[in-house]
């Protein structure tokens, strides 16, 4: 009996910030250890952060992961930085005790041939065992991987990567295999998948099952999305029970920096849940929306398991008979344990909310009672397995299959904007929200996302407008904007000589839009000069960020305003639907204990910028042509099911930044960017310029010059380039 003690992660890792992802990858590599775990996988791409995006183009980015010895005598500063900070995060990792005993996964970028690549990094007892390049890659809805990286296409081979010339010198290791394969040791086979590539047709998995391999272990970027869990939970028991074996998936958490929410509102946030699974079923899942930085899941598995449920399905036996060969690495180490009195394999029997009588009954009924004896059952069904140590005999408890959890649309839309708005509040440093907050449905949904923030952060915090306010916590003001509206239209009529009129009084479409659009954007302006003073109003430093409420369907339907509630620092519902919307509202005025939610959400949506009169009032309904319920219709078709136009307004705005998809979200000291320069500051004569060695590069000693950038494009030696 092979018995294999595996951890996965959450990490919420923040793009180009390299001290705190080192940090978290060290966290978790030590609690896995401490969990007595044998093999840990991490999050895709975690020593850079997933959310690079065009810093990935940068050579920094890669740079910063190793330290090129050539890097002081040429200032090709752009060249290294990134793979400087990618490669010496990993030396720092391989040169420490964090790797002796246990195969970590590590994801970073990796430049092969002048070819840049999205790599798991094996890593075992200080030394690289192996690195394996993303093979499909992610390029569709908010995914833009081809920009970045090329995905690997050799399935035939696996070629030798020389190692960098300080990452050599330091682990004692030249060259390592790269390429697609797997890692055969002595007691069990492992193989790698990254993310997108457990969603394909042709899946990686297929082929290495059937050439024996037991242990999947996919590193994850996957942002969050409405209902997007239970696909993905799906996906990964589909793939254990179609090809048996045991599946550990590894995510980022929170926001990273870039446009998602590793789970996605305007802003690309993660939303972790890494999880195991084993022949189709889950042993152990992490949280969804955590405000952890490193969250460890393990779980104890049976990998003889795994070979006596692929050899009961005929079919896999036929198939996996004349496989097509995949190549391999050999590593002469064990990973498993030996089965020894007190070891207890992974239970068949799904147990999910049992009463303790009943998980006794269960474990004596597959044991029997002498092995039931040997298990302790103190622990409660949790997926982590937990091990306890009496004198020199270990008492491991199997994981029991969970009943997994799934959260209803209404608590994603509470905890996932919740946990993004975390993160970008204390990533960004800003001193709060501030909030233009007209008691609709909704800005009043903004209002309870910040307030279960604060509820989530502090664990006890407690419109129409400024009664929501005050049930939330925040700092309320009335702020009439008539005399602001007057002074534009007398400047208006100043200059014109006319004075335009709403709809209701006669006016034209025209002048009624008009008129409606001077409220809105004034409101905007307001709302973003308040941010900027209010807190020196209140003596505290820093600022606000401006929040936005503008919903996804109104965004499909162009029925809002350019520059009001669509233009925000950060937008929490941008991909929230108006009918998700009011079932939140109902949801959280009972279980947040926001009352007055339930009048927001039973009142008719209005924008309320036409004058009410006795015979009319503004509806947004009436203005649309349309009823949400519909609207909400029209946009499932328009995005889901990709009917419609061929051109719509949405394919192109403000937004859309398609020739620069750096993060927008940064640590702003740079702290490990800045202390590499005072590094190289240091190498530098006092001149100023590099010390060159005796056996120096023919170009030094020729005193040839330039900007020490090289050519990084055509036509860079061109000042104007690029305007």
């Amino acid at each position: 009996m092979r018995l294999l003690r595996v951890a996965t992660c959450n990490l919420n890792q923040w793009a180009m910030d390299f001290d705190t992802n080192l940090r978290n990858v060290k966290e978790s590599i030590a609690r896995a250890k401490a969990a007595g775990a044998a093999v840990r996988v991490g999050p895709e791409l975690e020593l850079t952060g997933y959310g690079c995006e065009d810093h990935f183009l940068e050579q920094d980015t890669t740079a910063h992961a190793y330290h090129l010895t050539w890097f002081k005598f040429f200032s090709f500063s752009v060249y290294c930085c990134v793979s400087i900070c990618r490669w010496e995060c990993l030396k720092d990792i391989l040169t420490g005790d964090y790797t002796d005993n246990i195969l970590c996964s590590i994801g970073m970028p990796v430049i092969f041939n002048s070819v840049r690549y999205n790599c798991q990094v094996f890593c075992l007892n200080r030394k690289i065992i192996m690195i394996r390049p993303k093979m499909s890659l992610a390029n569709d809805g908010n995914y833009r991987e081809f920009r970045w990286f090329s995905a690997w296409t050799f399935k035939d081979e696996i070629v030798e990567f020389q190692l960098p010339i300080e990452v050599s010198e330091a682990i004692s290791q030249d060259t390592v295999p790269f390429g697609y394969g797997y890692i055969r040791f002595l007691d069990v086979s492992l193989a790698a998948e990254t993310c997108e590539e457990l969603f394909t047709a042709n899946a990686p998995r297929i082929d290495l099952a059937l050439n024996g391999v037991e242990v999947f272990m996919n590193a994850s970027g996957s942002h969050h999305q409405l209902r997007k869990l239970n696909l993905r939970i799906d996906s990964i028991r589909n793939a254990t029970k179609t090809c048996g074996g045991v599946y550990m998936y590894a995510n980022q958490q929170g926001c990273d920096g870039s446009r998602l929410y590793y789970v996605c509102f305007k802003s690309f946030s993660l939303d972790g849940c890494c999880c195991i699974a084993v022949n189709g079923d889950l042993v152990a899942q992490g949280s969804q929306f955590s405000l952890k930085d490193v969250e460890v899941m393990n779980a104890l598995v049976d990998l003889d398991a795994v070979s006596s449920y692929r050899a009961s399905v005929s079919s896999f036996r036929e198939q996996a008979s004349h496989r097509t060969n995949v190549p391999f690495v050999k590593v002469p180490y064990k990973l498993c344990q030996s089965f020894r009195s007190g070891m207890i394999p992974t239970s068949p029997v799904q147990v999910s909310c049992v009463s303790p009588i009943f998980e006794i009954l269960c474990m004596i009924i597959v044991y029997g009672i002498f092995g039931y004896c040997l298990c302790t059952i103190s622990e409660r069904v949790s997926g982590i397995l937990p091990v306890t140590q009496q004198g020199n005999l270990f008492l491991s408890r199997p994981s029991l299959i969970l009943q997994i959890m799934y959260h209803c649309p209404e608590e994603e839309i509470a905890f996932g904007p919740s946990c993004l708005l975390w993160d970008y509040l204390r990533r960004s440093q800003a001193s709060g929200f501030l909030l233009p907050l007209s008691g609709g449905a909704d800005s009043s949904s903004v209002a309870a996302i910040v307030g279960c923030m604060c509820q989530l952060v502090i664990k006890d915090t407690r419109s129409r407008a400024k009664r929501l306010s005050e049930e939330i916590g925040s700092f309320h003001l009335n702020v009439p904007i008539d005399s602001i509206v007057s002074a534009f239209l007398s400047l208006f009529e100043t200059l014109t000589g006319k004075r335009p009129r709403y709809k209701v009084d006669g006016g034209s479409n025209a002048e009624n839009l008009g008129l409606q659009n001077i409220q809105a954007r004034s409101r905007m302006v307001l709302a973003f000069m308040m941010a900027s003073l209010m807190p020196w109003v209140h003596n505290k430093s820093g600022f606000y960020l401006v929040l936005g409420s503008s919903n996804v369907d109104e965004g499909l339907r162009g029925y809002l305003t350019k520059y009001d509630c669509s233009s925000a620092d950060i937008n929490p519902i941008g991909s929230v639907s108006k009918q998700d919307l009011r079932a939140f509202l109902r949801w959280a005025a009972i279980h947040l204990k926001y009352s007055s939610l339930a009048e927001v959400e039973s009142a008719p949506p209005t924008a309320e910028l036409e004058p009410i009169r006795a015979n009319y009032s503004q509806l947004d309904e009436v203005d649309m042509g349309m009823t949400y319920e519909e609207l909400s219709v029209y946009g499932r078709l328009r995005k889901i099911f990709r009917c419609g136009p061929v051109s719509m307004f949405q394919s192109y705005s403000p937004e859309d930044n398609r020739f620069d998809l750096r993060q927008f979200l940064y640590n702003s000291r740079w702290p490990y960017q800045f202390r590499k320069i005072n590094e190289l500051v240091q190498e530098m004569g006092k001149d100023g310029k590099w010390e060159t060695p005796a056996e120096g590069l023919q170009t030094a000693q020729t005193g040839a010059q330039g900007s020490g950038m090289g050519v990084v494009s055509a036509g860079s030696s061109n000042p104007s380039a690029g305007f």
